[in-house]
């Protein structure tokens, strides 16, 4: 089972991260390169605990849909994504917020189980981790970019709702 664990750190407050990171909009922005698009449940704005999204994208040439839900959710200091539906056995996405001084601490930590048993692991010592971790690293470079450039998704998609 594959683990991921990233650190970035952010020139913007926690709770910009926070948001930005729950963001179906910046989500969909970040993952360009797959056409990934939000088809399902919460299709645009900020998600919250117990919310779902349903993605479609093509990876490796094949277009694929997968489902992942809210499950902890605690403002503006972690929450969990897993998937409820898809072409993997499991996944399940950490995401935790400190505060270093002026700067955030963003920190990722995704666990996954690929379908296929031998031939899945074998896919991810060949090529899968390294996929995985390259789009990780691609959302957290967009994720940075419109945290410390101050820049909203197209005026009002990007809302900061208080309440959540």
């Amino acid at each position: 089972m594959p683990t991921i664990r990233l650190t970035t750190r952010i020139q913007a407050p926690p709770e910009r991260c926070f948001d930005l990171s729950r963001s179906i909009d910046l989500h969909t922005i970040s993952t360009a390169s797959s056409g990934e698009r939000a088809i399902a449940g919460r299709t645009t704005g900020l998600i919250g605990l117990g919310e779902t999204v349903t993605w479609e994208a093509r990876h490796f040439g094949v277009r694929q849909r997968l489902t992942s839900r809210i499950t902890a959710f605690e403002r503006p200091v972690f929450f969990v994504d897993e998937m409820v539906r898809g072409a993997f056995r499991s996944i399940h996405h950490e995401h935790r917020f400190s505060a270093d001084g002026e700067a955030t601490i963003m920190q990722d930590t995704f666990t996954y189980v690929s379908p296929l048993g031998w031939l899945g692991r074998a896919a991810d010592v060949l090529f899968l981790e390294r996929y995985m971790r390259q789009l990780l690293l691609e959302r957290n470079a967009v994720i940075r970019g419109y945290a410390e450039s101050g820049k909203s998704l197209d005026g009002d998609l990007f809302v900061v709702d208080s309440r959540l």
